[in-house]
């Protein structure tokens, strides 16, 4: 359904470094995703997903996304991103105060993307 709308693109960015990030520390996880992150953010709107985020309803949300053509979401590991990459970002936004595994936090965000264009859309999905 959002395809008529926008194209959605999920890329899993997970490369050795980042398989052996968690096993080494806080500092050096959160390095390793930094330095395989900030290559992707070039000509785009980047939100940084973070647990000390900024909470949006729905409804601000769509409004947030939608004013942009094109934006990357990016989902740090157990330890999190550095300040570094969160000043990287445009934003950091927070799905929930509680703690999701990377799937999850994949699968909430993929409905909440959807629930967004659809509001955007005056689709009755939202209500």
């Amino acid at each position: 359904m959002s395809r008529k709308w926008a194209n959605v693109k999920i890329q899993n960015i997970f490369n050795n470094q980042i398989a052996k990030a968690q096993t080494q520390g806080q500092k050096q996880a959160q390095d390793i995703y930094t330095q395989s992150y900030l290559p992707k953010m070039k000509d785009c709107y980047n939100i940084a997903l973070d647990p000390l985020g900024k909470q949006l309803d729905s409804f601000k949300f769509s409004k947030l996304i939608c004013s942009h053509n094109k934006v990357n979401f990016f989902i740090g590991g157990a330890y999190g991103f550095n300040k570094q990459f969160l000043s990287s970002c445009d934003a950091v936004l927070s799905l929930s105060s509680l703690t999701f595994a990377h799937k999850v936090a994949n699968i909430v965000l993929c409905e909440q993307i959807f629930r967004a264009l659809c509001i955007d859309h005056n689709h009755p999905y939202h209500k």
